[in-house]
C-alpha cells in the first residue's frame, strides 16, 4: 500500500479525532491537512501508520484547542461546535461511544475541559486507544495520562446528556415535532417538549440571536411557532438531517442558502433541548449562506402584511 493510500484510509479517523477535540469542522480539516504534510516528510515509516498519524493529528489538534479556547472566552453569546452532517469515521465495536462523543451536548461538555483532558478522554473513551499510545499523542507519562482520563470522565459523567436510548422510537417524535413545527401547531409541539426545555442560539454576534435561552414548554413553543408562519411565507424550507448523530433540521431560504441548523435532544419522551447554530461562520461547510438579518427582515415584513391582510 502506498503511502497515501496508508493516509486516506486513515483520513476518517483522523477527522473523527481532530472534529471531537476542536469541535470544528473547519479546524479539523486543517488538521488533518498538516497531519499530511507531516506524513509527506516522514523519511522513514512508523512500525504503527495509525499510531503515528493519530498521535500527530492529536498534538496538531491540542495546539489549536489551546489557542481557540483565548477566542472561545471572548466568544458572543453561547458558542456551539460547527454542526457535523455527516461522521466519516464507523466502528461498529465502538458505535455507542462514538454517538454520544458526537452530540453538541457532549461537545459543549468537553469544553469544560483542558485541552489534554480533552485529547485524553476522546482517544481513550472514544476510540479505545491505549494508555501507551496515548502517553505517545501527548508527550505525558502513562500514569500522568492515566489521572488526566480520570479528571476528565468525572467532568463528562457529572453533565452527561440522556438521549432516547431507542433510534427508532428518537427518529419517529423528532418528525412529528418538525411535522408540528411546520403546521403551527402549538398544542402539538407543547405536547413534544420537555416542561423545562430550553431553546438556545450560537449567533456569535454575527446573526440574530435571543439575549438568553428561551425555557419552557409554553415559552419555546409559542416562539417556535412565531418563526415558522413568517418563514412559510417568504419560502424558508426546513429540511430534516441528522447533526452531530441527533435529529435535526437544516433551515434554506428560497434559494437554498443556509441560514440556520437546528438539533434537538430527546430523552424519556420529550424535546429536552433545542440548538440553533445561525452564526455565519459556523455554517460555511453546509453551503452557501443566507443573509440571516436579511431573512428576518423579510420575515417580519410578512408577518405584518398579514396582519394587515386579517
Amino acid at each position: 500500500m502506498s503511502r497515501t493510500e496508508e493516509f486516506e484510509e486513515l483520513r476518517p479517523l483522523l477527522f473523527a479525532i481532530a472534529y471531537r477535540i476542536l469541535g470544528s469542522v473547519s479546524e479539523a480539516e486543517d488538521a488533518v491537512q498538516e497531519a499530511w504534510l507531516r506524513w509527506e516528510a516522514v523519511e522513514t515509516r512508523p512500525a504503527s501508520t495509525k499510531a503515528y498519524l493519530s498521535a500527530v493529528v492529536t498534538r496538531i489538534s491540542i495546539d489549536v484547542l489551546r489557542s481557540a479556547r483565548v477566542r472561545r472566552e471572548e466568544y458572543v453569546g453561547p458558542w456551539f461546535p460547527e454542526p457535523l452532517l455527516n461522521d466519516p469515521y464507523e466502528d461498529p465495536e465502538r458505535s455507542a461511544e462514538l454517538a454520544d462523543s458526537l452530540s453538541m451536548a457532549a461537545l459543549v461538555l468537553l469544553e469544560r475541559l483542558t485541552p489534554l483532558e480533552r485529547a485524553v478522554f476522546v482517544l481513550r473513551d472514544v476510540f479505545g486507544f491505549g494508555f501507551p499510545e496515548i502517553a505517545s499523542a501527548v508527550d505525558r507519562s502513562e500514569s500522568a495520562c492515566r489521572q488526566l482520563a480520570v479528571r476528565a470522565r468525572r467532568h463528562m459523567e457529572a453533565g452527561r446528556p440522556r438521549f432516547e436510548a431507542d433510534r427508532k422510537e428518537r427518529d419517529e417524535l423528532a418528525g412529528r415535532f418538525f411535522d408540528a413545527f411546520r403546521e403551527g401547531d402549538v398544542d402539538g409541539l407543547r405536547a413534544l417538549l420537555a416542561g423545562d426545555v430550553q431553546m438556545v442560539g450560537d449567533g456569535g454576534g454575527k446573526a440574530p440571536q435571543w439575549a438568553r435561552a428561551i425555557v419552557g414548554a409554553e415559552n419555546v413553543s409559542r416562539l417556535l411557532v412565531a418563526l415558522a408562519e413568517p418563514f412559510g411565507l417568504i419560502g424558508v424550507v426546513a429540511e430534516p438531517h441528522e447533526v452531530n448523530g441527533q435529529p435535526g433540521v437544516i433551515f434554506r431560504d428560497r434559494d437554498g442558502k443556509v441560514i440556520n441548523i437546528m438539533a434537538i435532544d430527546i430523552a424519556d419522551g420529550h424535546v429536552q433541548t433545542i440548538r440553533s447554530v445561525i452564526n455565519p461562520e459556523k455554517l460555511t461547510h453546509v453551503g452557501p449562506v443566507a443573509d440571516a438579518w436579511a431573512v428576518m427582515r423579510e420575515a417580519n415584513r410578512a408577518r405584518r402584511s398579514e396582519a394587515e391582510v386579517e
